[in-house]
Parts: C-alpha cells; sequence; structure tokens
C-alpha cells in the first residue's frame, strides 16, 4: 500500500503575523510544519504498520519548507518530495491542489492521499477537497477515526466528525482523506529518526518535471493590509451594594445603546 501525505510549512502557532510595506511578515518567529499535519502524518503511519506499505511526504513551497518534509521524515516517512517553482509564487488555493493533484499522480499507484483538516495560515481548510477533485477520487473529510481498511478490497470505512455526532462512511481506493486532531496523538520524532532526516536526499520537483504549466489561479490579493486598531477601554463599575452596582450597569448599557 503507498500513501501520500501532503504537509505544509507555516509560521509557528505563537508567532505574530503583521502587514509591513505591504507584505506579509512573522518577525523572528520560526517556520513550522502545520500542526493539522502532524496529525495526517500520524494516521498515515498508523496505516503503514498496521497494513505494510510506505508513507510518502508531499510538500509544495520554497526550500525552507523542507524542515517541514525532515520533520515528516523523523516521526517515519519513508520518502519525501519537494514541489517548488517560483512560478507558482501567490497562487491560490485552486492551482495548489491541481500541482498536489500532479505530484500525486507522477508518484504513481497512491492508494491513499492524507491531508490535515486545514492550514493555521491560511486556514480555508478546502486544499484537501479541490486536490481531490481534481485527482477525481472520493473524498472523507473531517475523518476522526478509521474504522476499518481492507488493501485486499481496496476500502476504507470513517467515522467523521459533525456537529450532530458522527458519520460513517465508506470508499474505494484510491481516495483523499482529511484528519482532525481526535485521530490520533501525533509521535514525537525519535533520535534516530532525526538523524535519519538529516542525511535524507529530497528531490525537487519543478512544473516541468510534472509536465504542466503554471494553473491559473480564480483568487488573488491585489493589497494586503493590517486590520484597523481597536481601542478598548476598560471601566470597573463599583457601588456599596450589589443592587447598586447592578443598577449602574444596567444605566451604562442603556447610555451605550447596547439593549
Amino acid at each position: 500500500m503507498k500513501i501520500v501525505v501532503c504537509v505544509k510549512q507555516v509560521p509557528d502557532s505563537a508567532a505574530k503575523v503583521v502587514v509591513e510595506n505591504g507584505q506579509v511578515t512573522w518577525g523572528d518567529a520560526p517556520l513550522v510544519i502545520n500542526p493539522w499535519d502532524e496529525f495526517a502524518v500520524e494516521a498515515a503511519l498508523l496505516q503503514q504498520e498496521a497494513h505494510g506499505g510506505e508513507v510518502i511526504a508531499l510538500s509544495m513551497g520554497g526550500e525552507s519548507a523542507r524542515e517541514a518534509l525532515k520533520h515528516a521524515l523523523a516521526m517515519g516517512c519513508s520518502q519525501a518530495i519537494l514541489v517548488s517553482d517560483p512560478a507558482m509564487a501567490g497562487s491560490d488555493s485552486q492551482a495548489v491542489a491541481r500541482v498536489l493533484a500532479a505530484a500525486i499522480q507522477k508518484i504513481g499507484d497512491v492508494d491513499l492521499a492524507f491531508f490535515g483538516k486545514q492550514a493555521i495560515d491560511g486556514d480555508m481548510g478546502v486544499t484537501a477537497a479541490q486536490t481531490a477533485r481534481a485527482l477525481g477520487w472520493p473524498m472523507l473529510s473531517q475523518v476522526s477515526v478509521i474504522q476499518a481498511l481492507d488493501p485486499a478490497s481496496k476500502t476504507i470505512r470513517v467515522a467523521r466528525s459533525m456537529e450532530e455526532g458522527r458519520q460513517v462512511v465508506e470508499a474505494r481506493f484510491p481516495a483523499v482523506v482529511s484528519v482532525g486532531k481526535d485521530i490520533a496523538e501525533p509521535r514525537y520524532p525519535s533520535f534516530m529518526g532525526i538523524r535519519k532526516a538529516s542525511r535524507a536526499v529530497i528531490p525537487t520537483w519543478s512544473l516541468a518535471d510534472l509536465g504542466m504549466t503554471v494553473p491559473t489561479s480564480v483568487v488573488k490579493w491585489p493589497e494586503i493590509t493590517n486590520p484597523p486598531a481597536r481601542e478598548v477601554v476598560t471601566e470597573i463599575i463599583s457601588g456599596d451594594s450589589p443592587q447598586e452596582i447592578a443598577e449602574k450597569l444596567a444605566d451604562k448599557i442603556l447610555a451605550e445603546k447596547v439593549l
């Protein structure tokens, strides 16, 4: 069984992201593997351990994205591939999905493609579904439990987390699976895994290697600005009794036309 897990490099979740001179910056904060993608890596590795095969980490981005791939390798992925092309700068999620789909097809004979539910920088959560559409594969989203997986019959049954509870669905391979944090706790990279990742040779594929031109982006960002600053004033209402405080609070609410 061959599994591809797509990962992305993002600013650390503690980073303060701002716009300077029309460009997004996060200062000196480190770049890390997208936290949601760690759950996808863990889910893929668990299936490998249970059913055999290999897990290949795939990422699209600049040279720095190699660090996210090395993290996936340190966790236990067998191989890693970076898709990098300057022509993809500023591409929207649909264009990225088409490139990822082309890379998955180039890898060949892929049974499952795992994604985290979303990336913490864009927070759109649509790339997995768009990749599935580009591939023409079934899409299993918001997966919290993989109930059954049979490589022989090429079927997978999962439970999806929904507001009303859980929904059980089944699909045939090949398929795209996006997972949430309930799937499993991501393992820590082992010392041997870190050493192996540091020595790993990660091939880089360009759009030409994928046999494609730059996909058209339908969403563009002509201008990026910081949100307007909000002035927040805190007032402590005091009084000699709870009733007096409540009356003052009610008067304040009515004066501010909150009610």
